[in-house]
């Protein structure tokens, strides 16, 4: 059978409904649709739901059946089409001498054998054929009207699709959840996005009403719709509603791009706290496999308070591994989702910090450092340490940070390290930088700096006395 192109949306739906119309059953028109859009694409009579074949063709059309649903040795289907098309070809060389309920049997089976060989062109004569013919049996007529319909769609003739859908609707017995959705997804090809909203909101309403669970496609037909529809309901409006259609799909269909598009929905309308939440709920469930995914869930984290587990989410993301091609060699390539870059790495490290695990930070900051192109990494690592009483350490991290340079906070970080000096009781080198730091204009850092140097100027005083004082013990003793 020839293989359509994928740009087809509407092929997969001739499945749903299956165009086997062998097994349709004759259905009454009494309780029409009121739906009056469409126009009479096929002649309207009295007809009845049962007749009967001439003796003949009953029998070759027995043999027609019976060759159509032959199987293999391995019981798979195995139809004798040369035994179906050359019954099929003489009943229609003889047409004439056929009554109108025969020819349109022998149309039906013509136009299943065109559909099963991909000749929709043929196939949807054949059902014209069929419904022009003034003997045909109200089930033949009606399924033929929507096979009319569905082959329109699959050929993008959508106008006259939606115009046969309206006319089976008019005449079958029952409008089904699933020709509703049929309805739905040619309008929306055709850009009439209210009437396709309408008609996937009967679909799932009927079909809730008839027990079963609406089919996946129709709800993201309908968020769709919404999307299409912002400008005129408000771009707000539109995004709750879709958040509505999206918190069911989570549910009923949990699958990667729902959450995705959930989250973005809330993020959207700021509510961060959900837009985390339902990121957190993906990643539980192993979707997350982007590196911006797990960058957006641990900045969410980390905004909503969480550090600790942000630091987790990105610790995750650094053993989960993917394959992906490389652009110039088009060789696959293993490797993590979130790379050890300096940016992740400083995020990770912060992560650290804020959760109070500063011993599992420094490692991590460390890294981040040596890879900056600036000096705020080491000034910050340092200041780690000075928190960890690794005064030696620090000293050694904030002079690398002022080597690097492009620091914002200049004075401050000389402050830092004269204070760390200090600790060390290197006042020489304190006050150095308390000198350096006071030369800053803003009046509260040159105000602390002189402090600073009056304290290690006295500190220094009081340092040499008590060594005086213990060289004189010693020395009297």
């Amino acid at each position: 059978m020839r293989v359509l192109n994928s740009k087809y949306l509407l092929t997969v739906l001739t499945l749903c409904f299956g165009l086997s119309v062998f097994q349709l059953s004759a259905q009454q028109s009494n309780n029409a649709s009121n739906n009056k859009e469409g126009s009479n694409l096929a002649p309207t009579r009295t007809y009845k739901k049962a007749r009967a074949l001439q003796s003949s063709t009953a029998k070759k059309m027995a043999k027609v059946y019976e060759a159509l649903e032959a199987v293999d040795e391995k019981g798979e289907p195995a139809p004798d089409m040369e035994v179906v098309t050359s019954i099929l070809t003489e009943l229609r060389n003889n047409r004439e001498d056929l009554k109108s309920y025969d020819r349109s049997v022998m149309w039906n089976a013509w136009a299943y054998v065109y559909f099963s060989d991909g000749d929709y062109d043929n196939a949807m004569s054949s059902y014209r054929n069929l419904i022009n013919e003034p003997e045909v049996t109200l089930g033949l007529r009606i399924s033929a009207l929507l096979s009319l319909g569905q082959l329109h769609l699959v050929k993008e003739n959508y106008k006259l699709g939606i115009d046969y859908i309206l006319q089976w609707m008019e005449e079958v017995e029952k409008v089904t959840a699933q020709s509703w959705s049929l309805l739905g997804q040619a309008y929306f090809q055709t850009g009439e996005y209210r009437k396709s909203l309408s008609s996937m909101e009967k679909a799932i309403n009927l079909a809730e009403e008839e027990g079963y669970k609406p089919r996946e496609n129709w709800y993201v037909v309908m968020a769709a719709n919404i999307g299409e529809l912002k400008n005129e309901i408000g771009e707000k409006e539109s995004l709750l509603r879709q958040i509505d259609i999206y918190e069911i799909l989570v549910n009923l269909y949990p699958k990667k791009t729902y959450f995705i598009q959930l989250g973005g929905s809330y993020g959207q309308l700021g509510r961060e706290r959900d837009y985390m939440i339902t990121l957190k709920a993906a990643y539980a469930k192993d979707f997350l496999d982007k590196e911006a995914e797990y960058l957006a869930l641990a900045q969410l984290l980390l905004l909503n308070k969480n550090p600790y587990w942000a630091a987790e989410v990105l610790i995750s993301g650094q053993k989960k591994m993917v394959t992906i091609v490389d652009e110039k060699t088009e060789e696959e390539k293993i490797v993590p989702v979130v790379k050890n870059t300096e940016k992740n790495l400083k995020l990770l490290a912060d992560s650290w910090r804020m959760a109070q695990e500063v011993e599992k930070a420094i490692p991590v900051l460390e890294k981040s450092a040596k890879m900056s192109k600036d000096g705020e990494s080491y000034v910050l690592l340092g200041n780690l340490y000075l928190s960890e009483d690794k005064v030696s350490e620090a000293v050694e991290s904030i002079k690398k940070g002022l080597e690097k340079g492009n620091i914002k906070n200049l004075s401050q970080v000389y402050l830092t390290l004269g204070q760390a000096y200090f600790e060390l009781q290197k006042f020489e080198d304190a006050k150095k930088n308390f000198r350096i730091a006071a030369r800053d204009k803003k009046k509260s850092i040159k105000t602390q700096a002189n402090n600073w140097i009056k304290y290690t100027e006295n500190e220094e005083v009081r340092v040499k006395n008590l060594a005086l004082r213990r060289d004189f013990i010693q020395n009297s003793t």
